[in-house]
């Protein structure tokens, strides 16, 4: 073998080692983003690449490989903490933050994590030890050991989010190419291996059992992710209920709040989700993460939604809250955190936010479309208790929605008894308020009360009857210039849809004038209050085939197209590769016989192969007579090792000596180098013999 050649064989399993890491790093992407981790991952990757193949001492090249790879980690990642590319005290700074914190900033992220330095850092250190550790496991000659390290990679990234769909199936043919690369080459007392053949079945035969598994079997929902147990640490006091403050607002109206630019059509803006209500107390929800590059709406809406944006500025609401919008999709300007479940946003560790840009995604649904829809009981937070109901509570809730089954219809009937049967409260001494005694008061004696009453109570009668509800305490958008005040201030209930997500409703009737314009929840929820009957009137919609009624739902005993289809498939690809399988199943079974038995296989294989390649072949040919035939197949190399194999199988059959296991070696080498020469005849010759099924199925004539 000539010096380049020698080099190719020893850098080619070093490329996969490496491009294995690269995988695994890659796998990284729901955290982050592809694009965020191309850079930072591939560059040190490469460096490494570089330097195994240049420096050549084994006790130098490992420390090279890793200083070097830190350092392309620090130009690609850490720049900013340089003096004009140099690494700073900074830098190692943010070096020792990416081993010990960055790991867990990230699980404490809603994903894709912003790709910061302090959230991202760890994923490129991962890649690169990886990519190190393989390159000098190599050494070895332990193929599959050298993987180990790209593979515990894959694992932790499966730990953080899973790989699913067509994303799984590309990085696992990303990685059988990988590990086809790094199993090929040279090993230690076996001499070069032919490059070209095994790493394209091995190659083959994973990347057919990896799209027989996309295609055929359905992904199942990850059932543990490390993220599940890593919130964003809060303090007591951030989570302080905004409930309390709505009396003392109103009593100072004209306080402003913040400033707004760009809301046309906002009705209004939410501040708190409280949704656990014990009977005492409401309280909002815990489970904040930091806000990362986009937040995607949640998987119960699914009709269309749209990107809005606005400007908040100048906001002073005595605490860590900002006001938001229910699905906010990110935050420019200062980096909150948010309740996933809930859409509610502050800023961490007591702060305060100055001016913030938000975007939020806005459902887009014709009007009147939410007239009898059906709820969605499976909301968080939705059903949760009510605490011990007082007596009479549960028949005034009935009597409000006329005994209705729980639907968007009953819910809005429920909105109009308030509207006709209580009043807001003005002027001076407003009610207080919100557990089931001052509840109870306003519900059967009052009948007055601020929208602190008015929400509270509806979202506890809204339970009572099956209906999916939650409060909100935030501030109605100002009819006048954008600056919101304090006598803005308002709690209003929301109601889970099935499809749309949470849609706001106004017990009170104060809503902003023209808030129902357009094709938004408002719009929507307006043109279904007109649809709604007279309350004597009101009676359950018809049930939906499926949702209790008996029918079968729609399309129940259809023929399943898509399954059998994706069996067929599956079917079709493994009988296709069962082919190369086979055969190699059938060599190693020729090659474990003993003795001359080892020969007479080496013999058989050959023969089989020259087959497979159209080489004509009979029953009663020799060897030698086999070396003839081919001749205008293969090259004068190849030719001249079928001689060589036929010399070996006579001294095996008729000299008389003994079993020599050297003889089946020897053999067995000769097949290899067959292999070899067969392979140089091209791809489509190779890819027609591995495939075709005649020399399993056809015995020599």
């Amino acid at each position: 073998m000539n010096r380049g050649a020698e080099r190719g064989s020893r850098i080619v399993p070093v490329a996969g080692v490496v491009l294995a890491a690269v995988v695994a790093g890659l796998l990284f992407a729901p955290v982050f983003g592809l694009r965020a981790l191309l850079v930072p991952v591939a560059v040190p990757a490469a460096v490494v690449l570089l330097v195994v193949a240049v420096v050549r001492g084994p006790g130098l090249r490992p420390l090279v490989a890793m200083v070097a790879g830190l350092l392309a980690v620090v130009e690609t990642t850490l720049w900013p903490t340089t003096a004009g590319g140099l690494p700073t005290g900074e830098t190692l700074h943010a070096l020792a933050g990416g081993v010990s914190q960055s790991w867990q900033l990230a699980l404490r992220s809603t994903w894709p994590a912003r790709p910061e330095p302090a959230v991202l850092l760890f994923v490129p250190l991962l890649t690169l030890l990886a990519a190190v550790l393989g390159a000098e496991l190599l050494r070895l000659s332990r193929p599959l050991v050298a993987l180990v390290p790209s593979l515990a990679v894959v694992v932790l990234s499966q730990f953080y989010a899973a790989a699913s769909g067509w994303g799984a199936v590309a990085a696992a043919l990303a990685y059988a190419v990988a590990a086809g690369a790094a199993t090929t080459g040279r090993g230690r007392a076996e001499g070069p291996r032919p490059v070209f053949p095994s790493a394209i079945v091995a190659v083959a035969l994973a990347a057919g059992c990896v799209v027989v598994a996309g295609v055929a079997v359905p992904a199942p929902p990850a059932r543990y992710s490390l993220k599940d147990d890593q919130l964003a640490p809060l303090t007591p006091v951030q989570i302080a209920n905004p409930l309390d403050d709505i009396a003392y607002r109103l009593a100072h109206p004209a306080t402003p709040v913040f400033r707004l630019d760009g809301a046309a059509g906002v009705d209004r803006w939410a501040v708190a989700v409280l949704d656990e209500f014990d009977g005492v107390n409401w309280s909002p929800g815990g489970r904040y993460r930091t806000l990362g590059s986009e937040l995607r709406p949640g998987p119960e809406v699914t009709v269309p939604v749209e990107p809005r944006t606005a400007r908040i500025s100048a906001v002073d609401l005595g605490g860590p809250w900002l006001p938001s919008q229910t699905w906010p999709a990110g935050v420019s300007g200062a980096e909150p955190l948010v309740e996933e479940r809930q859409g509610t946003l502050l800023v961490p560790d007591g702060g305060r936010a100055g001016d913030y840009t938000l975007t939020w995604w806005a459902p887009q649904i014709p009007a009147g479309s939410l007239y009898g829809a059906a709820i969605d009981p499976d909301a968080p937070g939705g059903l949760s208790g009510v605490g011990e109901v007082p007596p009479g509570i549960a028949e005034l809730a009935d009597r409000a929605v006329n005994g209705t089954r729980p639907t968007f219809q009953a819910a809005l009937a429920l909105e109009r008894f308030f509207r006709d049967n209580y009043r807001l409260a003005t002027g001076q001494n407003l009610p207080t308020g919100h557990s089931w005694p001052q509840l109870a008061e306003f519900l059967l004696t009052a009948k007055r009360g601020t929208s602190e009453q008015f929400a509270a109570a509806y979202v506890a009668l809204a339970r009572v009857r099956g209906i999916p509800a939650r409060l909100v305490v935030g501030f109605r958008a100002p009819a006048g210039p954008d600056v919101v005040r304090n006598g803005d201030v308002l709690a209003w209930p929301e109601v889970a849809v099935e499809g749309v997500g949470w849609v706001p409703l106004d017990p009170t009737g104060t809503a902003t004038p023209g808030a129902s314009a357009g094709a938004g929840l408002a719009a929507a929820t307006a043109g279904a209050r007109a649809q709604l009957p007279a309350s004597q009137d009101l009676l359950d919609p018809p049930v939906a085939a499926g949702e209790g009624s008996g029918e079968a739902p729609a399309g129940a005993g259809r023929f399943p197209w898509a399954l059998t289809g994706a069996i067929v498939l599956g079917a079709v690809l493994l009988g296709v590769l069962g082919v190369p399988l086979a055969k190699g199943v059938r060599a190693w079974r020729r090659r474990r016989r003993g003795g001359a038995g080892a020969v007479v296989g080496a013999w058989e294989e050959v023969r089989d192969r020259l087959r497979g390649h159209g080489v004509p072949v009979t029953a009663g040919m020799t060897v030698r007579d086999l070396a003839t035939a081919a001749a205008g197949f293969v090259d004068q190399s190849t030719v001249d090792e079928l001689r060589s194999l036929g010399r070996t199988v006579d001294l095996a059959l008729w000299s008389g000596a003994g079993p020599d296991e050297g003889r089946a070696a020897q053999a067995w080498t000769a097949v290899r180098r067959v292999r070899r020469g067969l392979a140089r005849r091209g791809v489509r010759a190779w890819l027609r013999a591995a495939f075709e099924p005649g020399t399993l199925l056809r015995r020599v004539t």
